[in-house]
Parts: C-alpha cells; structure tokens; sequence
C-alpha cells in the first residue's frame, strides 16, 4: 500500500465513517481545554457514534494522534496528549498520570 493510499484510507475514515463530525480545525487548536471541549461537545451532539460519548471522543482524538504520527511536532502531540486528560476530566474522570 503506498503512502497516498494510507493517507486516503485514514481521510476517507474521518470524513465517511459513522464517527462523530467535529469542529473543523479542532486538532490544530492551541489549546488542550478547547480541544476536549469542542471534541467533548461534537460527541454529546452526535447522533452517528456508535458507543458512549466518552468512548467515541476519545477514540476520535486518539485516531488522529495515531494517523497523524510523525506528521505532528513534539509540542502538537504534546497538545493533543494533554487535551487527553483534560477530555477525561471533562467527562469526570480521573486523568491518567
């Protein structure tokens, strides 16, 4: 498989899927509250998840991190790493540490 069929694959998940639709951008916010947040917020309105809100938007945030890999800077994944947490004490859950 070459690597512009990878990256279609992964597009054609985010934009086909039965995932949830979110905030366009919401990965390249600075900010890893207002990632959880938005990300939080498009699963809670959701009517295309299959599982719980939780559940669905932590698989979205980690899917991107996944596909996105060495295309991320140390700080971007850094970011998106602590947006982790930050959706896990939005949804009351205890942050991992």
């Amino acid at each position: 498989m070459t690597k512009a069929t990878k990256k279609k694959w992964s597009q054609d998940v985010t934009e086909h899927s039965d995932a949830m639709d979110l905030k366009e951008g919401v990965f390249k916010f600075g900010d890893p509250k207002k990632i959880a947040h938005s990300i939080k917020q498009s699963a809670e309105e959701s009517h295309r998840r299959k599982s719980s809100p939780f559940r669905s938007a932590m698989s979205m945030l980690s899917f991107y991190i996944n596909r996105a890999g060495d295309q991320l800077t140390k700080k971007q994944k850094d970011t998106l790493e602590k947006a982790k947490d930050e959706l896990r004490k939005d949804f009351g859950r205890e942050p991992r540490h």
